[in-house]
This record gives C-alpha cells, sequence and structure tokens, in this order.
C-alpha cells in the first residue's frame, strides 16, 4: 500500500509517518517548498513530493498511484483569521475533489481536532456529533469535517478528533514544560479544567489504523489515551518528568491575558508570522473542560492507546533535553 500523507513536515505528521516507515508502508510526503524535511530525509520508504493544497494540480501528481490519503495538514496558529479558513477548511475541499478523480482510493483519513466540538460544560466526554467551536480554528476544522462529510458517498472518509497531542517534536507545549522547568507557571486555565490529552506517537498510531478499518464513510472518531486529568495533574506529571517543582503559580486576571494577547498579535502584525497566543485563543483556554472519549474508537479500530501523561510527559521531557530545547 502506498500512502499520501500531508502535513509530514509537521509535529503529527512526522508522527504518523515514522509509524508508515517502521511498518514498512511507502509514504508519499507532500511538503512545501520551504518545508524543513530534514526528519522525513531520515526514514525509509517515505518520498517527498512537493506541492501545496491550494495547487490541484500539484495534488493530482502527487496521488498518482496512491491507494490511501491521510490528511493532517492543517494551520494551529495563523496571523490572520481567514488563513485557518482558506487552509484548513479549503484545503482539505481542493484536496477531496482532487482524491475523488482517482479510482479505488482506499480510505481518506482526515485529522480533525476536538475544536471542532467544543469544550465540555460540566466535564463529561463531548459526543461525536457535538459542533460548536469557541475559536476560528475550531470553526475552521468544524468546516473541513462538514466538507468531508458531504463527499462521503464519493470517498470512503474517516474523520479522527484528536484533543491536545504532545509528545518529541512538539514545540508547542514546549512553553510550558519551560515554565514548570524554572518553578513559574502563569495560569491561563483553570487548574481544576479537565483535559483529555494523547500522546503524538499514540495518535499516529490512530490514523494508521483508520486506513484499514472498515467504518462508514464519513463517521466521526475521537482519539486520547483513555485518561482525564486536570491542568493541576499534568502539571504534576510534568514537575516529575523535569525532577522539578513549581513554586510560583499565577493566575492571570482576564483583562491581564487580553492585553497579552493583543500585545503579542501586534507583535505578530509587525512580524509577519503568526502567534499562539491571540484574543480569540483565550476562548478555549478559559473553557472548563476539554474531554472526550476514545472507548468506541478503540473497538472500532482495533486501536489502543500505549502512552498514559505520566510515561509520555517523562519521554517527551527527555526528548526536549537530548534535542537542546530546554
Amino acid at each position: 500500500m502506498t500512502v499520501l500523507l500531508t502535513g509530514g513536515s509537521g509535529f503529527l505528521g512526522s508522527h504518523i509517518a515514522e509509524r508508515l516507515a517502521n511498518e514498512g508502508t511507502a509514504c508519499r510526503a507532500l511538503v512545501r517548498e520551504r518545508s524543513d524535511t530534514r526528519f522525513l530525509e531520515t526514514l525509509p520508504n517515505v518520498t517527498l513530493v512537493r506541492g501545496s493544497l491550494s495547487d490541484p494540480e500539484s495534488l493530482r501528481e502527487a496521488l498518482q498511484g496512491v491507494d490511501a490519503v491521510i490528511h493532517a495538514a492543517g494551520l494551529v496558529k495563523a496571523r490572520r483569521p481567514a488563513d485557518f479558513h482558506r487552509t484548513n477548511a479549503l484545503g482539505t475541499e481542493t484536496l477531496i475533489q482532487a482524491v475523488a478523480e482517482v479510482p479505488n482510493i482506499r480510505r481518506f483519513v482526515l485529522v480533525s481536532s476536538l475544536a471542532a466540538a467544543g469544550p465540555s460544560a460540566d466535564g463529561a466526554p463531548v459526543s461525536p456529533d457535538a459542533v460548536a467551536p469557541v475559536t476560528h480554528y475550531g470553526q475552521s476544522k468544524a468546516a473541513a469535517e462538514s466538507i468531508a462529510k458531504k463527499a462521503s458517498t464519493r470517498v470512503p472518509i474517516t474523520i479522527l478528533r484528536p484533543p491536545a497531542i504532545y509528545g518529541p517534536r512538539d514545540r508547542e507545549i514546549l512553553a510550558f514544560f519551560s515554565a514548570v522547568k524554572w518553578g513559574v507557571v502563569p495560569l491561563t486555565s483553570p487548574l481544576d479544567a479537565r483535559l483529555s490529552m494523547v500522546y503524538g506517537g499514540d495518535c499516529a498510531s490512530a490514523c494508521v489504523a483508520a486506513l484499514d478499518a472498515d467504518v462508514e464513510s464519513g463517521s466521526i472518531w475521537y482519539v486520547e489515551d483513555g485518561e482525564t486529568n486536570t491542568f493541576e495533574q499534568l502539571m504534576s506529571y510534568i514537575e516529575t518528568a523535569l525532577g522539578r517543582s513549581v513554586w510560583l503559580r499565577a493566575p492571570i486576571p482576564g483583562p491581564i491575558l487580553w492585553g497579552a494577547a493583543l500585545a503579542t498579535e501586534i507583535f505578530g502584525a509587525v512580524a509577519r508570522r503568526p502567534v499562539m497566543l491571540t484574543r480569540d485563543k483565550i476562548n478555549e483556554l478559559r473553557a472548563s473542560h476539554w474531554v472526550c472519549d476514545a472507548a468506541p474508537t478503540r473497538s472500532a479500530l482495533g486501536w489502543e492507546p500505549s502512552v498514559t501523561f505520566a510515561h509520555g510527559a517523562a519521554r517527551t521531557a527527555e526528548w526536549y533535553r537530548t534535542a537542546g530545547w530546554l
């Protein structure tokens, strides 16, 4: 089997490519001209193809001889809200249109996000039918899901919704590890907020398992590690992983957090680069709970997560140290 992978140069994509390579599956990684492909180039069975989700012809060329697709490309931060929609929603639509022209595609796996469903008000897992995003990112992922569902009669599509993904090579959670290392953690979320998480390698294995799972086209499946921890518990696990203790937990009042987000937005506009902390992102940070349940997924996909957050935090901390990031 030959799998076309989008987003292979990104964090999750790198783990998917690694998983495919380790299983001996031929992986064709679609990358942009300026993508950092150094890790991908170390993997066996991985071939790089240049292209873009905004270039239909490059997608048609990349799809030649392909049996299945894992679509993991997408923006998690953007300079403008419209950028989320253009890449995450319209990019998905362009890719699906190209895939629909290819005969005998076994499966199209769309990596969406819990952000498309929205937070849980009471800490209970949200339903796969939930669509209540609170950010522009979540809205763009929900739009991509809607596009995929409409195409699911023409293309066999499986939609995966992971919560926050972490692990080696992840730059987004690095700031949290760094804060714990220095003992000062700005609290942007409630300590008792309940969160589902998934280790990068486990999320990748779910994506690969979905290629062969005979599930209803257009169906949505959550991917998480089987645990639900509070924000405080997650911080404790990272303290253990780093061998450090947080001596100052500093709650950030709403107006100060809003001002900090505005300042980073201005910096991003001047530097012409996307930033993670925005006023829109505050809606996500301030939500009470982000909880989902992958029990149905484990049964339907024949998939099992293998890494709890305690073990994953230790592995991630070790990787950060070895790589010189921490």
